[in-house]
């Protein structure tokens, strides 16, 4: 029986990384792509079948399809949408073009792929799309606002999708993690620092509080899950015959998705505000 295929973007580490090797493990083919030369290589070393594949990249993208359709005998039957990169600071401080930038990633790269496979899983008349969102694709919390605009962005593309592909046999889901163990948080103090005058901005206070917060960090946040708790969900999403529209990750999504039911805006801010 031939083993279902999977293209997973953004497997340097984290999610992509943890959900590639664990699908690896239960037997699908897994193509785990990277931006980097040097991932790539460390990928195939640990014994993944490794692409190179940067999402901003059309060109990328289409070598890497073309090389996975060229191993496969032009069949994709699922893709995880992964990669991404949140941009902190308060969106006064954010320039047009980092936030363009988040959005390029997060958003533009991600429909540019699926564009791209939905051809490919029309063919052969079935596939699973799978886009991994956030607990800030449901709600938004202060100085996350790109990231936070990017991933309803997303939210909003997959239910969308999911309306157009009816009764096309490929199924849309989305993954809405809390806090995972992965380098997310050392990554985006990059980008903060990279994009946020924090010297000369009315949010000065509270960028002190939040560094000071983030230099004495130390082992996992409160209900922190390691990437099989995603990977779990993304294999139900694969195998069932009626995969969820959305998976919930971690105890912070449960209630905050419970929380925005049942609450009305005020009272709902009031909560995130104390989360912020």
């Amino acid at each position: 029986m031939m083993r279902k295929s999977i293209l997973i973007t953004g497997c340097s580490s984290g999610i992509g990384h943890g959900v590639a090797h664990d699908l690896h493990v239960r037997g699908f083919r897994v193509f785990a792509t990277a931006r980097s030369h040097e991932d790539v290589a460390r990928l195939e070393r640990e014994g993944l079948e490794a692409l190179r594949l940067d999402v901003r990249d059309e060109a990328s993208i289409d070598a890497a399809l073309k090389e996975i359709l060229r191993r496969t005998g032009g069949r994709l039957d699922a893709l995880f949408n992964n990669a991404g990169y949140g941009q902190p600071g308060a969106l006064e401080d954010l320039s047009v073009e980092a936030l363009r930038a988040q959005f390029e990633t997060n958003v533009f790269g991600l429909h540019r792929l699926t564009c791209k496979v939905l051809p490919i899983m029309r063919a052969w008349g079935h596939g699973r799309i799978i886009h991994n969102s956030s607990v800030l694709g449901l709600v938004s919390l202060r100085y996350r606002g790109a990231y936070n605009a990017s991933k309803h962005a997303i939210e909003a593309l997959a239910d969308t999708m999911r309306l157009e592909l009816h009764g096309s046999n490929i199924h849309i889901s989305i993954i809405e993690p809390g806090p995972i163990t992965s380098r997310f948080r050392a990554n985006a103090y990059v980008h903060f620092k990279a994009h946020i005058d924090v010297e000369r901005s009315a949010h000065y206070e509270a960028y002190q509080k939040a560094l000071a917060r983030f230099e004495g960090h130390t082992g996992k946040d409160p209900f922190e899950q390691d990437a099989l708790a995603v990977s779990a969900k993304v294999h139900h999403a694969l195998t069932a015959r009626h995969p969820k529209a959305r998976y919930y990750v971690t105890l912070p999504t449960w209630l905050l998705a419970g929380l925005k039911r049942l609450l009305g805006t005020r009272m709902l801010d009031r909560i995130l505000l104390r989360l912020a």
